[in-house]
This record gives structure tokens, sequence and C-alpha cells, in this order.
């Protein structure tokens, strides 16, 4: 069988043209959505994030408030900024920026989100959410994949689906996702066995593993 390879970009700029014609209506309305990302430290990678981040606010008229921080800042202060944004009525939605520097407790930055603003869909109430198909936010980039499978009108129900990787960002909530969409879904990870076994019976194939030239013909 012949792979299919899904154009990400064309559905990315299709997308965007549809959220700036809803943030338009909803100007109309008397509501500019707001969007605040927090970047802790000055991590290179993390730096492109945000401003590709930055820049989609932009295109879609969506305002965006970021919040830089020293790599120092202590926990406490970071919990005080996510407070402060849980009360600003011109923010709808937060970002953390990961990873956080290690004196920094993850788990509770990410559940100090007010849960109706957690756009990432981090906090524990939307990740449990998940396992029942009922969460306010699902997770950013498992929500796109889902959403370039539908382009290719492939019915998920039924087929085989692998995923490589097992990470909370994208793996695990993946697996749950389509789970939902009654596919059979078999997880992988770095503890695998014989990873090819696995890919070459899959129908559908994710891969979000961080490792170049891990999948082969």
């Amino acid at each position: 069988m012949t792979a299919q390879i899904i154009d990400g970009k064309a559905l990315a700029k299709s997308l965007r043209i549809q959220f700036r014609q809803r943030v338009e209506v909803l100007k109309t309305q008397g509501v500019t959505p707001g969007l605040a990302v927090i970047l802790v430290g000055d991590n290179p990678a993390s730096r492109v994030y945000v401003g590709n981040k930055v820049k989609a606010c932009e295109e879609c008229g969506v305002t965006s408030f970021h919040h830089a921080v020293p790599a120092d800042t202590t926990e406490a202060d970071v919990l005080a900024l996510i407070a402060r944004l849980n009360q600003d009525d011109a923010v709808h939605g937060i970002l953390i920026q990961l990873p956080l520097p290690p004196h920094i407790d993850v788990r509770r930055v990410l559940e100090a989100i007010a849960v109706d603003k957690d756009v990432d869909g981090f906090h524990l109430y939307n990740v449990g959410g998940l396992v029942v198909g009922n969460t306010i936010f699902p997770p950013c980039t498992p929500y796109g994949v889902q959403l370039l499978l539908e382009t290719t009108g492939i019915e998920v129900a039924g087929q085989n689906v692998v995923i490589v990787g097992a990470s909370n960002i994208v793996g695990k909530p993946m697996a749950l996702m389509l789970l939902q969409k009654e596919a059979t879904v078999t997880v992988c990870h770095a503890k695998t066995r014989d990873l090819a076994q696995h890919t070459i019976l899959a129908d559908i194939l994710i891969v979000a593993a961080g490792k170049p030239n891990l999948i082969v013909p």
C-alpha cells in the first residue's frame, strides 16, 4: 500500500482564515479574544515556538499577551502571574511554554491555570475528560492530527493505528482521542521491542518521538 502524506500547511492556512472570520464576528459583539503566553527563561527553541504563536495570533486578529520572565523566576512568582491572568477578563486563554526550569514544579503550574482558560488542555480536568470523551480543550497537537486525518476522508473507526511516542503531550492523549473514534490503537515507546513489527501492521501511523530516521521503509 502506498503511503499518503498529508499537507498540514494547507490545512493550517485554511483554518487561520476561518479563525479570523470567527474572531471578526466576536469583535462585532464586543469580544476580542486574548491569549497570554508565559515564557520562563531564554530557551532558543521555546522563543521560536512563542514567536510562532504570537504571529498566529496577529494573523487571526487575536490579542496576544507575551509574558517573558527570567529563568531564575521563583515558582511562587509564576503562580502569582497565572492567578492574575486567571482573573483578567481580557485573557481568554493561557499557555505555559514548556519546558520549565527544573526548580519549578510543572504539574503545579499547569494545575494553577483556570480550566476554562487551559487552551493547551494540560490541566488534569481536561486530561481526565479525554478518557470519557468530554473535555473543554483537547491537547493542541493531537487535535491537529485528528483534523489532518479528517481531511483525508479516511474512516478511523476499525483502523489499526500505531502511535510511536508515549508523551503526555502527544502520544497518550492521541491514543485516548482515537479510542473515542473506535480505532484499534497501539502505543509504542522507548521500551517497545522490535518497533518495525508494530509499525508494519499500521493502517495509520502517527510518529511523535523526536528522533530523526526512527521510521524507515
